[in-house]
């Protein structure tokens, strides 16, 4: 318990942690690039991103982009703002608030690019609407993302990854889809840039396969859009 107050105290005095109690907090909104990184560079967010090896190790790969990790957990944030400082970062915001209260913290377009690394399953079907992949989530992130940016999920979860690919069939509105069952077999594995985080080692270790799908959103009318049958909705499972 001491050294989680330790690690409360020390984020709460981090600039490039933004949480409750912080003026910054109510006003971030609309304001990531003038307010907080001081550049126009595109944005990506990693949510739910725990201990923040994935927003660190992106942010370490792209200087030319800025990362954001959102996770509710302090005590998790605290390990990914300690590595963004040792690194000397300035890419990297660390935003603790739950994911659902996402529009809070962005205005529509201004979230280029959307990871989704390793989110809890939510088994029970009565924690569904609770699952990052679920429908009321793709429509909080179709509205906060750029026309072009691309929403990447990795799971081990073979369970999450098949709800995600019937829920996501069932859309009208999707464009560039690729899947794998098996991603460190399947073309798409340099999208992922080989970053582990301490749950995808785990599970690896263990004989889990790594599950991995991206798209984009098309933002016009749903008629024009790619229906799931379409050659953009592909799965590219090595054999």
């Amino acid at each position: 318990m001491k050294n989680k107050l330790e690690r409360f105290r020390i984020v709460a005095e981090r600039d490039n942690v933004i949480q409750p109690g912080k003026e910054i907090y109510l006003q971030i909104k609309g304001h990531w690039h003038d307010r907080y990184f001081r550049n126009n560079q595109p944005i990506s967010v990693e949510l739910a991103c725990g201990r923040g090896e994935y927003t660190v190790g992106l942010a370490a790969r792209f200087p030319e982009r800025n990362f954001i990790g959102v996770d509710i957990k302090g005590d998790r944030i605290w390990k990914g703002s300690t590595m963004a400082v040792e690194q000397k970062l300035p890419n990297v915001a660390f935003l603790r608030t739950d994911i659902i209260g996402l529009e809070n913290f962005f205005e529509p377009g201004e979230i280029d690019e959307l990871w989704i690394t390793f989110p809890d399953p939510r088994p029970r079907k009565r924690d569904v609407k609770r699952r990052l992949t679920s429908p009321r989530y793709m429509g909080i992130y179709r509205a906060l993302m750029t026309s072009g940016g691309f929403v990447r999920f990795k799971t081990d979860n073979t369970g999450l990854f098949q709800y995600t690919m019937e829920e996501l069939g069932q859309r009208s509105d999707l464009l560039d889809f690729q899947s794998t069952t098996d991603l460190y077999q399947s073309p798409l594995r340099p999208e992922c840039h080989d970053i582990k985080t301490r749950y995808e080692e785990m599970f690896t270790a263990e004989g889990e396969v790594i599950k991995y799908l991206r798209f984009r959103f098309s933002y016009e009318d749903s008629q024009n859009g790619n229906a799931p049958d379409s050659p953009g909705f592909a799965n590219l499972n090595a054999r």
